[in-house]
This record gives C-alpha cells, sequence and structure tokens, in this order.
C-alpha cells in the first residue's frame, strides 16, 4: 500500500481576469512543481459537493474527505465550536461568526471583516466585554473569538430547546436547507433573523431568532462603546463593533471514523477551526504545527518538513492551505497570484526535494472556487491533479482550470477523491 498526501488549497480556484490576460491567477501563477506533479499524472475537474453550489469550505471538505454532506452536515456552527471547545448540546444554536464593522445606525455594513486589521489579542480583549456585559432575556450564551475576525457563538435557550432552522445576520450568505452558500450579490444590511421557510411557526425556531436577534443588537451596543474599538478608531482603523452570524446548527454531526470507510489511519494538518472540527469528529488525527507566521517563507518550509516527517506515521495525510482564499476574498488577484506562487515555491519545492513518488499517491486540488471578480465562493469546479505510484501521464502540461478540462480524470464529485486515491494507493 502507498502512502497519500492529499493537498487542498482553498479557494484556489477562480474566473478569467483582463488584468492578467485573461487568466485565472492560477494560469498566471509561475508554478513549476505542481506544473510538473501535472506532466507526471493525470488531471480533471471536481465539483467539491455538487453542480451549482457554491460551497463554504465545511461541506466541500467534508465532501473531499469522502462523506456525503447532505448525510452528515448539521451546520458550520457546530463543528467550529466543537473545534473551540465549547460544548453543543442538543437544542443548543451554534453560530460562525465574524466582528464586522457597522455605521452608526447598526445597519449599513462598512467592512464585514474589520479591514482584515483585527488582532486576535484585540478580538479576545471585546469577546470578554460581550460576555460579561451582554445578558439575554430567554436565554444564555457562550462567545468566543478564534482567529483575527472570526469567532463563535453558542446560545442556550433557558426554558426549551432551540432550533437551528433560523436565517442568517451575516447577509453574505444564505442557506439551502442546511447547507450554507455564498451569495454573489447582496444588500450589504445587517439581517433580521427569522425562521426558515417551513419552520414559520416552529416555537424553537422563533425563539431561536428572536434570542440572535437580541445578542446582535445588545453586543452591537456592549463593542461601540468598547475601549478598544474607540482606541481603534482614533487610529483610523475600523471598529469591530457588531457580530454577523451564519450557519446555524442544533446539534453535532456524527461522522463513521475514517478508518472504518477506507481502513486507513490519516493525520492533517489544519489552519482553521472548522477544519480541526471535522478532523477531531472523523477521527482523524491533528499534527500540530506552529502558529503561523503569515510569512509564507518561513511556514511553509516547516509545514513540509512536518509532512515528510509525518508520512511514516500515518497511511495518509491531509493538508489544508489557507493562503489564496483570503486575498480573493478582498478581489486582490494580484495577492492570490503570488500566494499561489508562494505555495509553489516554499511547500512544494521543500516537499518534492525528499518524497518518494514511486511510493506515494499525492492528489492536489482545492475545495472551492474563490472569485476575485465577485469577491465570493462560486459553483465554478476546481482542478484536481493526482501523480506518483504506477500512474501513467495523461499529457497535460501545466496545473490549472483550462488544462485540467481536457485532463483523463474528466469532471468528478469531490466525494469521488478518497475512493479514487485510495484504489491508486492499492495498485502494485
Amino acid at each position: 500500500m502507498k502512502k497519500i498526501v492529499y493537498i487542498v488549497l482553498d479557494g484556489l480556484g477562480d474566473q478569467p481576469i483582463a488584468e492578467l490576460g485573461n487568466k485565472t491567477p492560477l494560469e498566471a501563477a509561475l508554478t513549476p512543481n505542481m506544473d510538473g506533479l501535472c506532466q507526471k499524472g493525470r488531471t480533471g475537474l471536481v465539483y467539491t459537493v455538487a453542480k451549482g453550489i457554491a460551497p463554504e469550505s465545511d461541506i466541500a471538505v467534508i465532501s473531499l474527505l469522502g462523506y456525503d454532506a447532505h448525510k452528515y452536515y448539521t451546520g458550520r456552527g457546530p463543528l467550529e465550536s466543537f473545534a473551540e471547545g465549547i460544548k453543543v448540546n442538543s437544542g443548543d444554536v451554534a453560530f460562525r461568526v465574524n466582528f464586522a464593522t457597522v455605521a452608526a445606525d447598526g445597519k449599513a455594513i462598512k467592512d464585514r471583516r474589520v479591514g482584515r486589521n483585527l488582532t486576535t489579542e484585540e478580538a479576545t480583549e471585546l469577546a470578554k466585554e460581550i460576555n460579561t456585559k451582554v445578558t439575554l432575556s430567554g436565554g444564555t450564551f457562550e462567545f468566543k473569538n478564534t482567529i483575527g475576525h472570526r469567532g463563535v457563538l453558542v446560545i442556550r435557550g433557558i426554558r426549551s430547546k432551540l432550533s437551528g432552522w433560523i436565517t442568517n445576520t451575516d447577509p453574505a450568505y444564505d442557506r439551502e436547507g442546511v447547507f450554507g452558500v455564498a451569495k454573489e450579490k447582496f444588500e450589504n444590511f445587517v439581517a433580521v433573523s427569522e425562521p426558515m421557510p417551513g419552520y414559520e411557526n416552529n416555537p424553537e425556531a422563533k425563539a431561536a431568532a428572536l434570542l440572535l436577534n437580541e445578542f446582535t443588537q445588545k453586543s452591537n451596543k456592549v463593542l461601540n462603546d468598547s475601549a478598544v474599538n474607540k482606541k481603534r478608531v482614533s487610529e483610523g482603523k475600523m471598529p469591530g463593533n457588531v457580530i454577523l452570524s451564519r450557519d446555524a446548527g442544533d446539534h453535532l454531526p456524527v461522522f463513521p471514523p475514517i478508518k472504518s470507510l477506507f481502513n486507513l489511519k490519516f493525520g492533517s494538518f489544519v489552519q482553521m477551526p472548522v477544519e480541526k472540527g471535522i478532523a477531531l469528529l472523523t477521527g482523524i488525527e491533528i499534527i500540530d504545527v506552529p502558529e503561523s507566521s503569515s510569512k509564507p517563507e518561513v511556514d511553509y518550509p516547516i509545514w513540509a518538513k512536518l509532512a515528510l516527517e509525518s508520512i511514516g506515521k500515518y497511511d495518509g495525510i491531509y493538508v489544508h492551505i489557507k493562503g489564496p482564499d483570503e486575498p480573493a476574498h478582498d478581489g486582490d488577484f494580484m495577492k492570490k497570484k503570488e500566494s499561489i506562487d508562494a505555495i509553489d515555491k516554499y511547500f512544494f519545492t521543500n516537499l518534492l526535494a525528499k518524497l518518494d513518488l514511486n511510493n506515494t499517491i499525492v492528489a492536489v486540488t482545492a475545495d472551492h472556487s474563490t472569485a476575485c471578480k465577485v469577491k465570493a465562493h462560486t459553483a465554478d469546479p476546481v482542478p484536481i491533479l493526482v501523480c506518483g505510484g504506477s500512474i501513467k501521464p495523461d499529457g497535460t502540461k501545466n496545473f490549472s482550470e483550462k488544462a485540467a478540462k481536457d485532463g483523463s480524470i474528466g469532471e468528478i464529485m469531490g466525494q469521488d477523491i478518497m475512493p479514487l486515491l485510495v484504489k491508486l494507493a492499492s495498485l502494485s
């Protein structure tokens, strides 16, 4: 049995950009290492969840690990809250949240991510103020910041259980059933949470929506009065003065262990709480990595070294690299291109220098496309390359959305990748 190295580059896919000569950031990037892997293997296109869905990372990663997200997913909120050590009982409602910047009216959103410069230390102080100064009339809550502007919120009813079938206050994301999906266009105002269609008369959904709206209003007042935000404003920075909530769920998912599905022991490198939560709940061991320095020339060689050291301990490793997604959400196609350049130069150069491709199956793909034009996830498919072992080249010359269309893998669903890798790893 050959080893499996499964690498997912967050938000890698994109659409052609005029300023890049009608190329995508991936097509314009300098990627000799990933191109070389393509030339040794096979390529294709992946719809990570299903055609027509612009997935959030959580349902995409669940699918990429071989699970049916339609069957197991219960919302992003429970996954991230669990990863952060907050208990989610059945009937509690958990949310993924962002600190954001809102105008004096408390409604018009100026920036959904506080200019991307809210430090984790500042967010920690703001979270303390929310937890100590906000009280809810019919419930209790736990609020915790995670990384930068991100956080999690769990609301518990005092008199009854709550339902997660409610809409978001974050206008940039919608819900299609239990799935959270990114909107390409939206009105940039804090939304009022309501029971979802079919749950309008459900008392648990009505109570949950009322409590979330109460939390949003009361935390906005506390944040406006915060010394941390007053200091930020004095420094010419945006205040983190509102909490945008999305992806409610009222219980944890129950996944069969990944070992029971594929008879393989997997380890994982993860950067964000959502990937950590999925790993913990699927029985994938987390490989500890140093806290990010935000310098790819420092971080990626360390990740490559740890990957090489970890291969002997596991049947496969899953490596999730956040890099390309954030600049795409900001519409910065040059930074996205540079992020891809850096991954190839600092991660893949160091990884491939000592990786035994004859006894390893390597897969590289993405969890979704994040289009710089719309600053959001889209339903576009993402490229995949698979090489190593006894895999024969299919003639693909470079790793890109355009080249992958003609690859021999064709179009596949995200859930099909793990079975394919296990099959290829089993071949002599």
